[in-house]
């Protein structure tokens, strides 16, 4: 069968040769074989959440959602299908009393898409989510399955984590998961005075810190999230229904339109948004707190710098903002990650703190992602994969000391570019 796609965002599309949607590694293996035997190039889309063209392919799209099941699970170590989505996953977590130790803020990704792109939540002692990967397979261009971990094939595990999906598609995933725990989540709003002058102390007195600013104003809202032994706040169902479902969606997305058709009205309705946050403490499990539901949609850049250079690079973005011939209506989201040793994770041997920049469906974005990346680039900027950027092989290999392992990795698995697009042509080359 056939059909055009979307990703999430509405800003990707693509017209396959047919959709496959294979129930197993074999079929999996037997549908990349026939492809490639037809000169055909194919592509895992996971669940459209990328805003790059990172699942963009006219040869095969695969749908992974019936491979989405679970495997086994072996003490804190969970094997799944590749394609079972994050939100499935920590249900099935949940069940069997364990947790990922970390999240985004989203779960409608499957997991193999979240990892390979990078996918990460803020902690100062906390990678990127695949950092949590124990083992995996992945089908490779001659159709066969290869498993590697740390102790075999390990440098194929080290290019594997995050692959942008350049090597071959994940079949299954295992993770190395922590007993299911309880957050105490303490959100408030605040002064980027607050920000900076005790910065250093919210990133290590916190398991998990991050913090929202909003465009045209010194406001912030902070968001410091750390395990407890007991659920013993929990939110009303009320108050979760209205801050995270009626005015973070409902109303922030009325309002989003209302700056898109009269852009005048973005800098007011920011200085209304950040004087109307009002304090929330509670507590739930982990994944409650991480995770939040997104249906407003809209387009993002994310980078990932040296912590040494965040400051520089936030007092630029506000020029940027300031600079622009249009308004800016989503705030700016910063985060904090721990180095890992992954070939292409934006946290490759360094700590990062992460700018995500974003601008509502359907709202000029171009000038202030380019500009943003301009800025950032000479810092040591690292671009997140699954969400936009405009550079190039060239200027990768420079961000990444492994950059050309991973390359070499590509070259030797698939020689031949079967799970390449326009996307893997100029990011990798």
């Amino acid at each position: 069968m056939t059909s055009p796609w979307a990703n999430w965002a509405g800003n990707q599309t693509a017209n396959p040769t047919r959709v496959a949607r294979p129930a197993n590694a074999a079929e999996l293996g037997e549908l990349v074989r026939a492809a490639a035997s037809e000169g055909l190039r194919v592509k895992a889309v996971g669940s459209g959440h990328s805003f790059t063209a990172a699942a963009v392919t006219d040869g095969v799209r695969v749908e992974l959602d019936r491979m989405a099941s679970l495997v086994r699970v072996d003490g804190n170590l969970v094997t799944v299908q590749a394609g079972m989505k994050l939100s499935a996953l920590n249900t099935t977590l949940a069940a069997a009393g364990l947790a990922m130790p970390n999240l985004g803020d989203i779960d409608a990704q499957t997991i193999s898409g979240a990892l390979s792109t990078g996918t990460h939540g803020t902690g100062a002692k906390y990678g990127c989510l695949s950092t949590f990967i124990e083992a995996l397979t992945l089908v490779t261009a001659d159709g066969q399955e290869l498993a590697c971990s740390a102790t075999q094939n390990p440098d194929l595990f080290a290019a594997a984590r995050v692959n942008i999906g350049a090597l071959g598609v994940l079949s299954t995933v295992t993770l190395r998961c922590a007993p299911a725990f309880t957050l105490r989540a303490d959100e408030r709003p605040g002064t980027l005075d607050d920000v900076w002058s005790g910065l250093d102390e919210h990133i290590a007195s916190n398991d998990h810190f991050e913090f929202y600013w909003f465009p045209y104003t010194d406001r912030v809202q902070l968001k410091r999230n750390n395990v407890v032994a007991d659920a013993d706040r929990p939110l009303p169902g009320w108050r979760r229904w209205l801050d995270d479902d009626f005015l973070s969606n409902s109303v922030f997305g009325a309002a989003c339109r209302l700056g898109r058709a009269l852009p005048a009205s973005v800098p007011p309705i920011s200085r209304i948004s950040a004087s109307a946050l009002s304090a929330r403490t509670y507590t739930a499990a982990s994944h409650e707190v991480f995770c939040t539901p997104r249906r407003v949609r809209f387009v993002e850049m994310e980078y990932g710098l040296p912590r040494a250079a965040l400051r520089e690079a936030f007092d630029g973005l506000r020029r940027i903002v300031d600079g622009l011939p249009y308004k800016i209506q989503f705030p700016v989201e910063v985060r904090f990650t721990a180095a890992d040793d992954i070939w292409l994770s934006h946290g490759y041997g360094r700590d990062n703190a992460y700018i995500a920049i974003h601008q509502y469906k359907g709202a000029p974005y171009e000038e202030y992602f380019r500009r943003f990346e301009e800025l950032t680039t000479p810092l040591g900027g690292r671009p997140h994969w699954g969400k936009m950027n405009f550079r190039t092989a060239e200027s990768y290999a420079q961000a990444y000391p492994r950059f050309a392992d991973f390359t070499a990795m590509r070259d030797k698995l698939d020689p031949n570019r079967v799970f390449a697009n326009v996307y893997t042509d100029r990011v990798l080359g």
